[in-house]
């Protein structure tokens, strides 16, 4: 019988602790169930899911479009060491990050890979990416869209939903 989801989510989080990245990626597309697998993730792990786009964007209401483009790492830093609890043995659980289209507006000049990948660092980070793994080409949005995206190889262990999930 395959493992669900949140069981290799799991298992990834726990593969990655000696890898430079300990960044875990969720890749489907949209309506494809990732943000309630990322739920059931949270619920093992005794952590929370981050809806990005609405923690970011908060922070950067009140900044200049240069600020913005600028504190973008050091608030997502902020934003993950909030959030790093220890469990029980002393290791940090998984950040979980869902709704990260914000990261990927052309305005604020970022690379999201890059982005990810430094918060991944220090702590294991599980994200829900809008996209596809086509061969060993991870890519978001469509090609031609002004927010399209394509990474050879990403530094990154990735976990496919391939079909649409119905919703509970």
């Amino acid at each position: 019988m395959a493992k669900s989801i949140p069981i290799r989510l799991r298992d990834a989080v726990d593969d990655s602790q000696d890898l430079y990245h300990r960044l875990v990626l969720l890749v489907g597309p949209a309506g494809s169930g990732k943000s309630r697998q990322l739920l059931e993730l949270a619920e093992t792990c005794a952590t929370r899911v981050i809806n990005l786009n609405l923690a970011l964007s908060g922070e950067l209401l009140e900044l200049t479009q240069r600020q913005r483009v600028l504190r973008i790492p050091v608030i997502l830093e902020s934003l993950a060491k909030n959030a790093t609890v220890a469990d029980e043995a002393g290791s940090p659980r998984p950040v979980i990050l869902d709704n990260l289209e914000i990261l990927f507006d052309t305005s604020l000049r970022q690379d999201p890979m890059r982005l990810l990948q430094a918060l991944s660092r220090n702590r294991p980070v599980v994200v829900a990416w809008n996209g596809a793994l086509l061969g060993r080409s991870l890519t978001y949005a469509e090609r031609g869209h002004a927010e399209y995206r394509s990474y050879d190889d990403p530094d990154a262990r990735i976990i496919e939903v391939d079909t649409i999930t119905p919703e509970r």
